[in-house]
C-alpha cells in the first residue's frame, strides 16, 4: 500500500510485523494446517512484538496503537494463516476491545496486562444454537442471587472457547423487556464451577482455530464481574462488532493477497500454446480484477479503522469494509485456484487452503446478508436525516 494512505509509523509497523510473521509463523502455520492443533505458543511468540496489546492503553500493559494498526496486523496474519489470525484476534480484539471500553478499572488492571503479555487468552461468547444474526433472540440468562448472578445457557461457534482463560459472556438479565434493554455482559473464568467445554467443531478450513460449543450450568458469577452497565450488554455487543468487522476485513485482504501473489507468479511461469498464460486475457483480466478488488477493500478497511480511531460511529463503514473484503477474499482465492488449474487443487500449493479458509469469512462476524441489511438501513437513515435538515432550512419563516 502506498504511503499516500499510510503514515510512516504505520508503514514501519507493517514492514516489521511482515518480516516477523514470514520468518517465525510460516513454519508453524504449515504444522498447524497439517495437525489441526491449537497454536497456543503463538501468544508467547507475539509478546515481544507488542501486537497483542495494540488496543490496550499503556497504563494496562498495552501500547494503544489503535484500530488502523491492528487492521494492518490482521492483514499480515491473514496472509500467512487466517486460522492463527482468528485465534489471536478473538483474544486481542474481540475480547479486549469491550474490556477496554466498558471494563471497570479493577477489571482492566487484573486482566488486560496478562492478555497483552500473552499469558492469558480471551474469547467473546454471543452465538447460540438458535441465535446467530438475531442477537436479540438470545436465550442464555443470568439471575441475580445476592452478590452473584447465576448463569445458565449454551453458546456455540465460539473461537477460542475451549482454550480461553477469560470468557466475555452475554446473557439476558431482564426477560420482561426487549433484549436491547435487558442483556448484560459478564466476565467468566474457565475455572468457575458449572462451565463446560462440550466439544470443538470440525471445520472445513481454518485448521487449528477451535470453534467450540460451551455450556453454563448454574455458574455463579460475582456481581463485580459485570462488564459495562447492568442490562446494557447490547450496547457492548454493537460497539465491539464495528471493530471486529474491520479486523476481519484486514484478515480477508491478507488471505486474498497471498493467493493473488501466487496466481501472478504462476501465470508468468506456466506455458501453454507456446506462451505464458499471463498473455491470455482470460487469465490476465482475472489478475486485473483481483488487484482492483483488493485495493478497494483495503481502502474501505482503512476508512473504517480511521473513523473508529477518531471516536466516530462507523457501523456503515465497518459493514461495507467487511462485506466487500470477505467477498473479495472468496472471489480472489477461487480465481487464483482457477489460474493455477489442476495443480491449484492439490496440496502442492496452499491456494486451496486459503480458499477453504476464506469461505468462513462471509459467515462469521456478521453474514453478508445481515451486513447488506445494515448498510441499506444506515443509507436510508442518513437520507432521512439530511431530508429533515433540508426541509428545516427551506421552510419559510413565519411573518413578523
Amino acid at each position: 500500500m502506498s504511503n499516500i494512505f499510510l503514515t510512516d509509523q504505520e508503514m514501519k509497523h507493517q514492514t516489521e510485523i511482515r518480516q516477523f510473521i514470514q520468518k517465525e509463523l510460516t513454519p508453524i502455520a504449515e504444522d498447524i494446517e497439517r495437525t489441526d492443533r491449537y497454536p497456543r505458543e503463538i501468544f508467547s511468540m507475539l509478546k515481544p512484538t507488542g501486537n497483542l496489546g495494540l488496543l490496550i492503553p499503556e497504563e494496562y500493559g498495552g501500547n494503544n496503537r489503535g484500530v488502523v494498526i491492528a487492521s494492518i496486523f490482521a492483514e499480515e496474519m491473514g496472509a500467512v494463516s487466517p486460522a492463527i489470525g482468528m485465534c489471536v484476534g478473538a483474544s486481542s480484539v474481540l475480547f479486549t476491545w469491550p474490556m477496554v471500553r466498558f471494563g471497570t478499572n479493577q477489571q482492566k488492571k487484573e486482566i488486560l496486562p496478562r492478555v497483552a503479555r500473552g499469558e492469558r487468552i480471551g474469547c467473546i461468547c454471543i452465538t447460540e444454537p438458535n441465535v446467530g444474526s438475531d442477537v436479540a433472540g438470545m436465550k442464555t440468562n443470568a439471575k441475580k442471587d445476592g452478590d452473584h448472578y447465576v448463569l445458565n445457557g449454551e453458546k456455540r461457534f465460539i473461537t477460542n472457547g475451549g482454550e480461553a482463560d477469560y470468557l466475555l459472556v452475554f446473557a439476558i438479565t431482564n426477560p420482561k423487556v426487549h433484549a436491547h434493554q435487558g442483556m448484560t455482559a459478564f466476565l467468566v473464568e474457565k475455572t468457575m464451577p458449572g462451565f463446560k467445554h462440550t466439544k470443538d467443531y470440525e471445520l472445513m478450513g481454518n485448521r487449528g482455530a477451535k470453534s467450540s460449543h460451551l455450556t453454563f450450568e448454574n455458574v455463579r458469577v460475582p456481581i463485580e464481574n459485570v462488564v459495562g452497565p447492568e442490562n446494557g450488554g447490547f450496547l457492548v455487543v454493537m460497539d465491539e462488532l464495528d471493530v471486529e468487522r474491520t479486523m476481519i476485513a484486514g484478515q480477508a485482504i491478507g488471505c486474498a493477497r497471498t493467493s493473488f501473489e501466487q496466481a501472478v507468479k504462476y501465470s508468468t511461469e506456466r506455458v501453454q500454446f507456446d506462451r505464458t498464460i499471463s498473455r491470455f486475457e482470460g487469465v490476465s483480466f482475472k489478475i486485473a480484477d483481483m488487484a482492483l478488488a483488493m485495493d478497494a477493500a483495503r481502502l474501505l478497511m482503512l476508512r473504517a479503522g480511521r473513523m473508529i480511531d477518531k471516536g466516530l460511529s462507523a457501523t456503515k463503514e465497518a459493514s461495507m469494509a467487511k462485506l466487500f473484503a470477505v467477498e473479495t477474499a472468496v472471489n480472489v482465492t477461487y480465481n487464483a485456484l482457477q489460474v493455477l488449474g489442476g495443480i491449484g487443487y492439490t496440496k502442492e500449493y496452499n491456494v486451496e487452503k486459503f480458499a477453504r479458509d476464506a469461505r468462513l469469512m462471509p459467515i462469521g462476524g456478521g453474514t453478508s446478508e445481515i451486513l447488506r441489511y445494515l448498510i441499506q438501513r444506515e443509507v436510508y437513515r442518513e437520507f432521512k436525516e439530511k431530508q429533515k435538515k433540508t426541509e428545516g432550512v427551506s421552510k419559510p419563516r413565519a411573518s413578523q
